[in-house]
């Protein structure tokens, strides 16, 4: 009975979608609690961006030089109004400022038909995973460790991913060559392949190009498509490494695109590049982009049009090139990374980590990097860890699909000033130590 005496429905958990019950999101739940609980302990969570370069004005002007190249091309002043106040198509309002872009700064060709502009990368996921996987024949393949927020939309949509696991180098095209054969042998369809190659999140791995083209020979050997997420290039230095996307002859690559990291997350506003010719039952054939759109228009209906103005502006503000737009940016995130390198270089020598087993990747750009402890590193170390050494990192076990990463954690260096970094990694060196000499 409710307080007032009226009878109450009251729901069990085991009616509910089983994803509700995954242990996926409880542990990210766990991570959030951690944080909150313990506001004054220096967090290497987070891939947030640094919000010191943020502008409350750069909005108002990005805006406004959006829409004075609406008055330029002809508009009306209804049509400008409409722009920005209506729904708008389903498919996007900034694709060909969006396609221009990605030509100038990834050498990516596309036209504006095949892209579909989406509410951030996370429903750019979720469309293109309803679209290709349509029986439970059907096998998304991802790399181990993996952003939970694809296996976290997997989930949701009953999908049961297949984990292909990396080597501490990144991704062997021998595994993923095993993994597709391994699922054809037990009757079931390998339909596409969820990679990051640039700066990947947890791990902070980069894919030579080599492994590149390798991975994409496979891809039409295989006759599997690939889902290229692409988040964290353009906040990294340059050299860039083509995108695979760049590289691709055979339309194999779906392209997975954020303005998140690159302008503000706030916006919301993602992309998906999806040329993929589709065959329909009247023998006519058109972008996969427009089959993405139906499925948003029963989702979101529209990514904000407000967002897209305000994105479209920036992209109009540097011509498209954003990696000149971020250049300050991407140099302040190298630094960041440097100072974390150096920082656990003074804190563990090659004696003392040695000794110690603990080992970490050294990434060239993007905002993560991963270290091998050797104690288990789950909730109850991290819940030490914030409780007595005041800092906060990700288990990395949170990454790993099919199980595994019990003795990785994953540090964040984006949000942080270089003295929480140095301070940080202090705390994590004396908590490291405390937890090996247990």
């Amino acid at each position: 009975m409710s307080a007032q005496g009226i009878p109450h429905v009251e729901l069990n958990i085991g009616d509910l979608h089983g994803s509700l019950s995954d242990p996926l999101l409880d542990t990210m739940n766990f991570l959030n609690e951690v944080t909150f609980r313990y506001p004054e302990a220096i967090s290497f969570a987070p891939g947030r961006p640094y919000d010191g370069f943020f502008d409350v004005d750069q909005v108002f002007a990005y805006l406004h030089e959006y829409i004075d190249h609406l008055a330029a091309g002809g508009s009306s002043a209804d049509r400008i109004r409409d722009a920005i106040f209506q729904y708008g198509p389903t498919a996007g309002r900034i694709q060909e400022l969006i396609a221009d872009s990605l030509r100038a700064d990834e050498g990516i060709d596309v036209g504006p038909e095949s892209i579909v502009v989406t509410v951030g990368c996370q429903e750019a996921m979720f469309l293109v995973l309803r679209a290709l996987i349509a029986d439970q024949t059907d096998v998304l393949l991802v790399s181990s460790p993996c952003y939970v927020g694809m296996t976290g939309a997997a989930r949701l949509l009953d999908i049961e991913p297949t984990p292909v696991e990396e080597r501490e180098d990144g991704l062997s095209c021998a595994n993923l060559e095993e993994a597709i054969r391994r699922e054809r042998a037990g009757g079931r369809r390998p339909r596409a392949f969820y990679v990051v190659p640039d700066h990947s999140n947890p791990a902070g791995t980069t894919m030579p190009v080599h492994t590149r083209h390798e991975l994409l020979d496979l891809a039409r050997r295989e006759d599997i498509l690939i889902l290229e997420d692409s988040p964290y290039r353009l906040v990294s230095p340059p050299p860039y490494l083509p995108t695979l996307k760049s590289l691709d002859r055979d339309r194999r690559v779906i392209h997975l695109g954020s303005y998140s990291k690159t302008a503000f997350p706030g916006a919301r506003v993602g992309f998906a590049v999806a040329d993929q010719l589709v065959a329909d039952r009247a023998g006519g054939t058109g972008p996969l982009a427009a089959e993405l759109a139906k499925i948003k228009s029963m989702v979101t209906v529209n990514t904000s049009p407000l967002s897209q103005a305000v994105v479209a502006g920036m992209l109009l503000s540097c011509q498209g090139r954003v990696s000149e737009l971020n250049a300050k940016t991407a140099d302040h995130y190298a630094t960041a990374m440097r100072s974390t390198l150096r920082q656990l270089e003074q804190c563990f020598p090659a004696d003392r980590r040695e000794a110690l087993g603990v080992r970490w990747n050294t990434p060239t750009g993007g905002f993560f990097l991963s270290m091998r402890v050797p104690f288990r590193a789950g909730n109850a170390a991290l819940a030490r860890s914030a409780e007595e050494f005041g800092v906060i990192w990700t288990p990395m076990s949170y990454f790993y699909p099919g199980g595994g990463g019990e003795h990785g954690i994953r540090l964040s260096v984006s949000y942080l000033s270089e003295e929480e970094i140095t301070e940080g990694i202090l705390r994590l060196a004396r908590f490291i130590v405390a937890e090996t000499e247990k």
